[in-house]
């Protein structure tokens, strides 16, 4: 079907209210995880085409967290939907209040290229779990994968959940059409254009974008554990991370000890007998191997460097300074850029003096040290001696603020991000409180004033 006619099918499907029910819903995400396990090969076959993923890597990093969120799902689906009932004042005595979750309508969800299919499914499992009907349109970069997420979704009848395949044309036409919510994960630049046209028809949207997410090792931090972690985390899918430690920040206290660790946790990870490893992911395509390639200051590589066809060997540079071309964006590939600081408040100014980042990483054994940062420094996650792993918690809410995005989803805020709560008033048949209605005497005025917690005006 063309893409005016998939809208205009699933509006129709939508209005017949089938997907409304607690019963539907679950039935559809049982059917999406048969459909995943089904196809299981073929996506992991899918990703080696594309970006050259190894086996585990799909696994821990796309299915995973594909199958949590349908897990969590099915277990707390039919709660969320219960209506809640809540208290109300006394200036509606006798009621009470209830909020009501319903489907917002026609879902587009526009999914990127650096993980093309739990980017793409989770927000799906949202739209699902909320009763609403979506089109799916994952990234023209990662063919093989765009078309594996196409064959485990070919399960559904296109006038429910729809994929359509393609780039910027078919981006733009599906801008075009009226939809009732768009789900949006990329660069900020696509966003700006995804928020203008949304605009146009006021469609709310989330916007899941990125930025440069500061790392900083304290003078208090096990040099040893913080490498592990940050190397794991910065080479994580060649540095093609939105979370991703962009830059890392170490006291001079422990400068030399992390670097010296950080080459040897690189050595260990990534390579064989001083070879990269066969299996090491590629970057996506030649504009972004040379965008990456100008980010390299040989002078400043104390390991890696190397760039081998869309390989680039995991590299680690020092006393890189604000200056760099390094620092003047987001990395987004196989690049650890590392500063020396003396005093905290420094790295505070210069984190707070740009663009809020997606996420926040601190190392470190001093309390009040990591309460400064994480309240001061305002970022869309953050992380106390980790990288990355609180994009894994279903009960932690993921999502950006500012530059790096809005809105938020994953366990129940998916569910809330694809629905409106409607708020409800259930008054009593025939009691009520006559304040409201007129006349309103003296002795009205001065009650309400009370109620206010005000001191009635003298007359």
């Amino acid at each position: 079907m063309e893409i005016q006619e998939i809208v205009q099918e699933q509006k129709l499907y939508f209005d017949s209210f089938a997907t409304y029910s607690y019963q539907f819903r679950k039935s559809q995400l049982l059917k999406l995880k048969q459909s995943i396990v089904d196809n299981q090969q073929l996506l992991i076959d899918a990703f080696k085409a594309d970006l050259n993923k190894c086996e585990f890597d799909v696994v821990s990093t796309e299915l995973y967290l594909v199958n949590c969120e349908i897990k969590y799902m099915l277990k707390h689906l039919k709660r969320l939907m219960r209506p809640k009932r809540v208290r109300t004042s006394l200036i509606n005595f006798p009621s009470h209040g209830e909020k009501l979750c319903e489907p917002l309508g026609q879902v587009l969800i526009m999914s990127p290229w650096n993980y093309p299919f739990q980017l793409a499914i989770c927000p799906l499992i949202g739209a699902i779990v909320a009763g609403n009907t979506a089109v799916v349109k994952p990234s023209a970069y990662t063919p093989k994968v765009s078309e594996a997420i196409a064959q485990i979704l070919s399960v559904f009848p296109e006038n429910y959940i729809s994929v359509v395949l393609g780039g910027r044309e078919q981006n733009q036409t599906l801008l075009d059409q009226k939809f009732d919510f768009i789900f949006f994960t990329g660069s900020k630049e696509v966003g700006r254009v995804v928020e203008e046209k949304a605009s146009k028809n006021l469609t709310p949207i989330i916007l899941e974008l990125g930025g440069k997410s500061p790392c900083i090792v304290s003078r208090s931090a096990d040099p040893k554990i913080s490498a592990k972690r940050i190397v794991w985390g910065k080479f994580l899918n060649a540095g093609q991370t939105c979370i991703a430690p962009d830059y890392i920040f170490v006291h001079r206290n422990v400068y030399d000890a992390f670097v010296k660790e950080a080459i040897n946790y690189t050595k260990q990870f990534y390579y064989q007998y001083n070879n990269l490893t066969s299996n090491f992911t590629q970057i996506v395509n030649e504009k972004h191997i040379e965008r990456l390639r100008t980010l390299i200051m040989p002078e400043k590589v104390v390991f890696g460097g190397n760039i081998k066809g869309r390989t680039i060997e995991p590299t680690i540079m020092t006393d890189v300074t604000f200056d760099d071309p390094v620092m003047q964006q987001e990395i987004f590939g196989p690049i650890m850029p590392i500063i020396p600081y003396d005093n905290i408040d420094e790295v505070i100014r210069y984190v707070n003096s740009h663009d809020k980042p997606l996420a926040l990483y601190y190392f470190g054994k001093i309390e009040a040290e990591a309460n400064l940062i994480f309240n001061l420094v305002s970022s869309g996650g953050a992380c106390w001696n980790d990288v990355i792993m609180h994009f894994t918690e279903r009960k932690l809410p993921f999502g950006g603020v500012g530059e790096s995005g809005m809105g938020s989803y994953h366990g129940k805020k998916s569910f809330y991000a694809f629905s409106h709560e409607k708020s409800i008033l259930v008054k009593s048949r025939n009691k009520e409180i006559p304040l409201r209605y007129p006349p309103y005497t003296d002795k009205k005025c001065k009650f309400a004033y009370k109620y206010m917690g005000y001191k009635p005006k003298s007359h």
